[in-house]
């Protein structure tokens, strides 16, 4: 009934405005008699008037807009894929790919479809946008920037930072005095020109020197730490060298650009003893996620703005304003990482690639065209690796580094990268860089950037450690060694209970390695050792309340699923245990993936499904992570699902099918050195069908009488499931369990899950 009522209501509302509309219209075009208002006559190709009206569409400056941000993300994510894929930064295949849209490749060979992509009057529209994505980037990188870390650690990398930007600034300012007369543009200064040539090759690339010695897993080492801090330190004084030199290129003369630098001094001073003080206020009163409300987001937001529309006021760009206020953010760890969520995801995927590509559409590479100029470009990549390579090395070593960290502190700080193309941009905006010049540049922070992997390994190479002799107890194929991989330090205290209680009196015929993995892109490079801490300690002292002995590994990876496999894999190990949340009982991971509802079922119906007569289920119950893991290592593998498992005493161990033998060695395991009660469930017969499953019971039960139990009963009642500690089951039979939407999945304890 109410659904007439609805439906009559819904005609009448609609159909009666609807002649209400029409009948307006009609009437209102009796008002346009003497407006001069012209009928068009429908005589035109209504096929080309619909064509001429889309060209006008996508001629729109906002769908070209739309267009080519479409465009340059795309390139940038497939260049970015394929430079990591052969072991580069991803920024150098968005640098690549800047260039490739540009006019030294597309434009070259697809002139009309680079014309129509990017038309002269549209390139306005992309150099603001992606002006702003540099000063939301700029503002992460000051963020990231630890001012205490310095501090500590300022005497050694202090030295080799200035080191690294004297030797090669006073290189640029020396070679610019030879390339002046043929390069300059005309009207520049030759002070201008060569503090430009000097702060470009003195420039190091904070980002990506951090995520290179992530990666490499260097962040732990002293190298890595001295390489972070000088990049650090080198960026700090990198950008208020910039500052100054612009400053001085706006005024004209150093004595005018006085006036610009006081102001400078002052705008610090202010952002520093007034600005920080509040902002550090704000942050703590909302410092978790749920107090950084919109207000609060948008007095940070405002501070940003504020701060690089004053630094480009005073003359010494909006950048330093940004990057300034990044640095002054409050120094709570947890606030920044949250801040940096907000505004990273935006300014590097959306807005950074947009720099990349507009400066790839400066650099014009065919202009290269006479061997001359690539003379002069081999010349300029050699003065900026002399500089900054042997520079920042030679520094090292007087500091007392061995050649093969000074050298690898030398090949760090090389690294140029996205930084070298902002002071680039910045130069050639001011018109300090001609086209020619600019583009030998561009080409070499590229080539400077390429190498820096290359000659890491290289130096590694030469500098070949002695082979390390892998001790006894390590190497002895005889022991039972157990991986564990842990995300937590509380699923790494369970794990670690599981794994005792397979080898806890085979105390010297046992290894158990406790594994974290952090993922790069989750933990700044100041915080790693803390991060360690934080993450092992726990686990470690559990290890000792169960008189365990373990070795504790900690690594910071950018692919943890496939540092698992390469581990367990390597290390040959017996098991290996990973684990799962609890939410899978809860409904809302299997709702997800299966839109599982628990339900009785029958049970003649549940072990047909487990005898394979309604076909296996295909479908993981795993996540992507999981899945990788089992189907790659080549040794048996538990999944744990934690269920507030407080000890491994009683545990129930369902069999449906002959696959499932190899359960019983566990229950041996589980038996002989943890003095568990098994409760074995013979759900299909198979138990007591297998003479070698009977004789693999009664030996159990000759050693341990009483601590093994047959159950054929087909009902598991709910009370019985309750007060088990732990079920262990294989990976089939909790596949077929899964599909069948057992009861049980609401009512099991924690869950083992193993793959044999």
């Amino acid at each position: 009934m109410n659904n007439i009522k609805n439906s009559l209501f819904y005609v009448t509302v609609i159909g009666g405005f609807t002649a209400l509309i029409y009948w307006m219209i009609s009437k209102g075009a009796s008002l346009e008699a003497g407006r001069g208002i012209i009928q068009k006559k429908i005589e035109s190709n209504h096929w080309n008037d619909f064509l001429h009206s889309m060209i006008e569409n996508l001629q729109h400056p906002l769908a070209i807009l739309l267009a080519q941000i479409v465009t340059i993300i795309l390139a940038a994510r497939l260049f970015g894929w394929i430079f990591r894929k052969i072991g580069q930064p991803s920024v150098i295949g968005e640098m690549i790919a800047g260039i490739v849209l540009g006019p030294s490749l597309v434009g070259m060979y697809f002139p009309e479809f680079s014309a129509t992509l990017f038309p002269a009057a549209s390139l306005g529209n992309l150099q603001f946008l992606s002006q702003i994505g540099l000063i939301l980037f700029m503002f992460v990188i000051g963020m990231e920037l630890d001012l205490k870390v310095l501090k500590n650690k300022a005497h050694e990398s202090v030295v080799i930072s200035h080191a690294s930007i004297v030797i090669p600034f006073a290189l640029g300012l020396t070679l610019a005095y030879f390339i002046y007369g043929t390069f300059a543009p005309q009207g520049v200064a030759f002070s201008s020109f060569g503090l430009f040539m000097g702060i470009a090759m003195s420039i190091t690339a904070f980002p990506v020197l951090a995520r290179i010695v992530q990666e490499r897993g260097m962040q732990k080492t002293k190298l890595g730490t001295i390489a972070i801090t000088c990049a650090a330190a080198d960026d700090i004084t990198a950008w208020c060298i910039l500052a100054v030199v612009i400053a001085i290129v706006k005024a004209g003369s150093f004595t005018s650009a006085l006036y610009v630098i006081g102001l400078a001094i002052l705008y610090v001073i202010i952002m520093l003893k007034i600005v920080r003080p509040f902002l550090k206020r704000v942050g703590d009163l909302n410092s978790t996620r749920e107090s950084l409300n919109k207000p609060v987001v948008a007095i940070f937001f405002i501070t940003l703005l504020i701060s690089s529309y004053a630094s480009e006021l005073i003359g010494i760009h909006a950048l330093f304003g940004a990057f300034l206020a990044g640095a002054i953010m409050p120094e709570n760890n947890k606030f920044r990482n949250i801040f940096i969520e907000k505004v990273e995801d935006v300014s590097i995927i959306v807005l950074l690639p947009l720099f990349f590509v507009f400066t790839g559409l400066r650099t014009q590479i065919g202009l290269l065209n006479d061997p001359y100029l690539w003379k002069v470009t081999a010349v300029i990549i050699a003065v900026a690796v002399a500089g900054k390579f042997f520079g920042s090395a030679l520094a090292a070593k007087f500091v007392g580094q061995n050649w093969k960290d000074s050298l690898a502190i030398g090949a760090l700080m090389n690294t140029r990268g996205l930084m070298e193309l902002v002071v680039l941009n910045i130069g050639y905006d001011l018109g300090v860089l001609s086209t020619e010049i600019f583009t030998m540049m561009v080409i070499m922070a590229l080539v400077t950037t390429f190498m820096t992997g290359p000659a890491l390994d290289f130096i590694g190479y030469i500098f070949k450690d002695k082979p390390t002799i892998i001790p006894q107890e390590i190497g002895n194929k005889s022991k039972y060694k157990i991986l564990l991989s842990f995300a937590t330090p509380e699923r790494g205290k369970k794990l670690l209970q599981i794994a005792n209680s397979l080898v806890k009196k085979q105390t010297d015929n046992s290894i158990v390695t406790a594994m974290h993995l952090s993922l790069s892109t989750e933990i700044h490079s100041f915080d790693v050792k803390d991060h360690e801490r934080k993450m092992l300690v726990p686990v470690i002292e559990e290890s000792e309340r169960l008189n365990q002995n373990m070795v504790s590994v900690f690594k910071v990876t950018n692919d943890i699923d496939t540092d698992i496999i390469d581990t367990a894999n390597q290390g040959e190990y017996d098991l290996l245990l990973i684990g799962l949340g609890q939410s899978i009982f809860e409904g809302t991971l299997l709702g997800k993936i299966l839109g599982f509802t628990s339900r009785i079922v029958n049970p003649d119906r549940l072990i047909d499904k487990f005898t394979g007569k309604e076909g296996l289920f295909e479908n993981s119950p795993f996540d992507e992570r999981t899945r990788h893991i089992i189907s790659k290592t080549k040794m048996p593998v538990g999944i744990f699902i934690d269920k507030d498992l407080e000890e491994v005493g009683r545990i129930f161990m369902p069999i449906f099918s002959e696959e499932d033998s190899f359960l019983i060695d566990y229950a041996k395991k589980l038996i002989n050195n943890n003095g568990s009660q098994i409760t074995v469930l013979d759900a299909s017969g198979e138990v007591k069908s297998r003479r070698d499953m009977q004789e693999s019971i009664r030996s159990i039960e000759q050693i341990a009488p009483n601590h093994i139990m047959i159950m054929h009963d087909r009902t598991i009642k709910k009370e019985f499931l309750e007060t088990q500690n732990l079920m262990i089951i294989s990976l089939d039979s909790w596949k077929k369990l899964i599909e069948s939407q057992s009861i049980w999945l609401n009512n099991t304890p924690s869950v083992l899950i193993l793959k044999p």
